[in-house]
């Protein structure tokens, strides 16, 4: 049975996630856009202020020449805290202006350039940032012309620097909000699971637990009940049609087994000839009816182990000893057949289950192995404790079933057609494999290197503590 997801890994999460993360880059594209538009709004403001302050000193230039271009910007240096003026020589020394010294500026003449400056504040030299237009004038002469954008910059860098962390900490509070969301989602599916695994262990009593709320897991949970509901009345009326068939049927074939037994003692007992034919057709007879018998007993343990009935008897079971007892019971026949029957040494393993039912599951695998296995074979038996549970397994050397066929062998009454001409029911791996259901285990039919078919019950991992080893049952 699958364990439960942790929060991160729940499908709740992956789309809050993925929705966070889109609302993280829809964010972040937002505010770059608003900060582009507004950043180029505002420089297209500042530059329509630089064009006019230029245009006014080109018409000043061309009536009054470079001597009335330095007299009006000495004169409104005096007046301006925004605009900024520099007048130097072929040299960069200063002619007129309110910069004191020409700053380092990178790019063409002609272009609007930011750059860095030196402003006096309260008696400090304070850096300040500016973006302006340098043209020249005849004689090596050059003016800039520039807008104090200090608080703009400041502004600006301190957008750029908040939002990564705006973004980082839309991720960090999206990113918990959605573990949040998905706890209280898991929780919910977490009590629908369990609800459910009780009832795939066979208890069709359980119902899934509501909370009230009425929201879409009440809605589902109420279908779900309803639909259980209907499910428990219906496997109740087939497993009292089938309890009521099978005991109806399996008591008449006694009596008839009981009365083709008698017929036989009494032919034995006249001893003529004739009498010993007929004995022999009803003996025939008695066969056949122990293997109806059987079939009914089998089919009624199918279907008690698959509603769960049977759960009562779960208790501690050393995997080990059943084993041997199984060994024991079919070493006579192994020894009849000139088959070498072998329960391997190991650490014993104790799960949580029902003894007659593994011990039956585990017999149907040694019947088969031994029925299958030509003379001088060999068959196997090992219980084992392995990392990822606990292992069953009978291997045989005899000639397998082939990969293709083998998810449909656990089917009810499918035979394979090398096995028609031998006696069975076709129920025997079908049982195997409602037991292994009705314990959570795993039944798995795999190849025996070199030759052969090897059964494993895979039980999950709930072995309780470790035995001594176990003899060879054989010694």
């Amino acid at each position: 049975m699958r364990t439960k997801p942790g929060v991160f890994r729940t499908q709740a999460f992956r789309i809050v996630l993925v929705y966070v993360l889109l609302f993280a880059i829809s964010v972040t594209a937002l505010l770059f856009f608003t900060y582009w538009n507004t950043r180029r709004t505002l420089d297209a403001q500042t530059d329509q202020i630089i064009e006019a302050e230029i245009t006014g000193l080109s018409e000043e230039y061309q009536h009054f020449g470079l001597q009335g271009v330095a007299e009006t910007l000495r004169a409104q240096s005096l007046h301006s805290n925004q605009s900024l003026y520099l007048l130097s020589d072929a040299l960069h020394h200063s002619v007129a202006g309110n910069l004191d010294s020409w700053p380092q500026i990178s790019g063409t003449t002609g272009e609007m350039v930011e750059f860095d400056f030196e402003r006096p504040v309260d008696g400090k030299l304070e850096p300040r940032r500016a973006r302006g237009r340098v043209f020249g004038l005849p004689g090596g002469f050059a003016l800039l012309v520039a807008q104090d954008i200090h608080d703009r910059y400041l502004t600006e860098r301190m957008f750029t620097t908040t939002l990564p962390w705006t973004v980082l900490l839309i991720l960090v509070l999206g990113t918990a909000g959605g573990a949040l969301m998905s706890r209280n989602m898991l929780q919910r599916l977490d009590t629908i699971n369990r609800t459910s695994g009780e009832i795939i262990a066979g208890d069709l009593t359980r119902r899934v637990p509501l909370n009230g709320s009425g929201d879409e897991f009440d809605i589902l949970a109420e279908n779900l009940n309803r639909m259980l509901d209907r499910i428990e009345r219906l496997m109740k009326g087939l497993r009292e049609v089938t309890d009521s068939v099978a005991h109806d049927l399996r008591t008449p074939l006694n009596r008839l087994r009981n009365r083709l037994e008698e017929s036989v003692v009494r032919l034995n007992a006249r001893g003529t000839p004739n009498d010993a034919n007929k004995a022999d057709e009803i003996e025939r007879a008695i066969a056949e009816t122990d293997q109806l018998i059987a079939t009914f007993n089998a089919l009624l343990l199918i279907a008690e182990t698959d509603a769960g009935t049977t759960r009562a008897a779960m208790s501690a079971l050393d995997l080990g000893s059943v084993a041997a007892d199984v060994v024991e019971l079919y070493e006579p026949l192994a020894e009849e057949r000139n088959i070498s029957l072998t329960l391997m040494p190991g650490a014993g393993v104790v799960v949580e289950g029902n003894r007659s039912l593994i011990a039956q599951a585990l017999a149907n695998l040694v019947d088969n192995a031994i029925k299958y296995t030509p003379a001088g074979g060999k068959v196997r038996i090992r219980a084992a404790d392995t990392n990822t549970g606990v292992e069953l397994s009978v291997a045989d050397s005899g000639p397998g079933i082939p990969p293709a066929d083998r998810p449909r062998v656990t089917e009810r009454f499918v035979r394979l057609e090398a096995s028609r001409s031998s006696p069975g029911t076709g129920l025997g791996l079908s049982l195997v494999m409602a037991v292994a259901h009705f314990h959570r285990a795993e039944l798995a039919l795999e190849d025996n290197e070199p030759t052969g078919l090897k059964a494993v019950l895979r039980f999950p991992k709930s072995a309780i503590r470790s035995v001594p080893p176990l003899k060879n049952a054989a010694e």
